[in-house]
């Protein structure tokens, strides 16, 4: 069993880490969500090198979260939470993460990766002027210098190096802006809506949404490209989507025990810390000198809000 010792003048003590992951259940499911998505991000670019887009990867995404739902719907006895405001609550959060993903792709056809990425990866900004305002949370001072240092920190992990010789348009800025605001809103309905429902059913709620936008995915998809149907393609898209997918169910779950105010940077901030040192390791890519200060950065950003 690993302990951790802390030491006073007067007395030492010693605490199991299992004790102190018990007590603070939304930083254990914050820290397993940043894993899952971290290695996701590091992996779904193999099946899309290999010729597998990413608007059927969506689909494959979708199928993937009846997994997590189902395990969550057994948690809770099938007991779902049908209200009327349920519904519309667990519905918003789907569309609105739903929507957000497949508009990205197209922002991503039409604007630059090195600007839209920054930008959107600011949408905690949303969440957190949100959750202030509106359902009242507040943090400590030391948590709020987290929070600052990671909202710092997010779109310098979120940079890519500009491509030369591509001219865009307007269009990718209202795109972008609208998976910024989406992307923002939706979490702090997921964080409002676990104080009247059953987190198991928002998921549920995120779930069913996921799969009723398969028809635009199948829209927004250029068959007339060569599409990858191989082992690389949507079979091994399958198991890295899973990642995915079990880690939203972690998010719903750390947004039901934390304050959205602290999981939503912490998420944004620490999952892609994860994908830049797995995509070291795997690909041998080492980072560009912003990543790595971005990753500098959260690092000490989640040693702030974590504490």
């Amino acid at each position: 069993m690993r302990i951790i010792t802390f030491f006073n003048e007067e007395q030492e003590y010693k605490i199991p880490i299992y004790l102190i992951m018990k007590s603070k259940p939304w930083l254990t499911y914050a820290l397993i969500t940043i894993t899952f998505w971290g290695t996701w991000g590091a992996l779904i670019e193999i099946t899309e090198k290999a010729g597998f887009p990413a608007t059927l990867g969506y689909i494959v995404w979708a199928i993937t979260m009846i997994f997590p739902a189902t395990y969550a719907l057994m948690n809770i006895k099938w007991k779902l939470d049908v209200n009327k405001k349920a519904i519309f609550h667990g519905s918003v959060i789907g569309l609105l993460g739903a929507s957000g993903q497949l508009i990205l792709f197209q922002a991503l056809r039409t604007g630059p990766a090195y600007v839209v990425f920054p930008f959107i990866s600011l949408s905690p900004s949303v969440t957190i002027l949100l959750s202030f305002w509106l359902i009242k949370e507040r943090a400590a001072l030391k948590t709020w210098i987290g929070i600052l240092v990671a909202l710092i920190t997010i779109p310098l992990l979120a940079y890519q190096p500009p491509e030369r010789g591509q001219a865009f348009g307007y269009l990718w800025i209202f795109l972008s802006l609208f998976v910024f605001l989406a992307w923002g809103i939706q979490a702090f309905f997921i964080k409002k809506a676990n104080n009247h429902m059953k987190a198991e059913s928002i998921f549920f709620y995120m779930m069913a949404t996921g799969l009723l936008l398969i028809p635009w995915a199948l829209l927004m998809t250029d068959f007339s490209e060569k599409i990858y149907w191989g082992l690389k393609g949507p079979y091994l898209a399958a198991g890295i989507h899973l990642l995915s997918s079990t880690g939203a169910l972690c998010l719903v779950y750390a947004f039901r025990y934390g304050k959205a105010i602290v999981v939503s940077p912490l998420i944004n901030a620490g999952a892609p810390v994860i994908t830049i040192v797995l995509s070291l390791i795997i690909y041998g890519v080492f980072p560009h000198l912003i990543l790595l200060t971005g990753m500098i950065l959260a690092v000490i950003a989640i040693i702030f809000m974590a504490e």
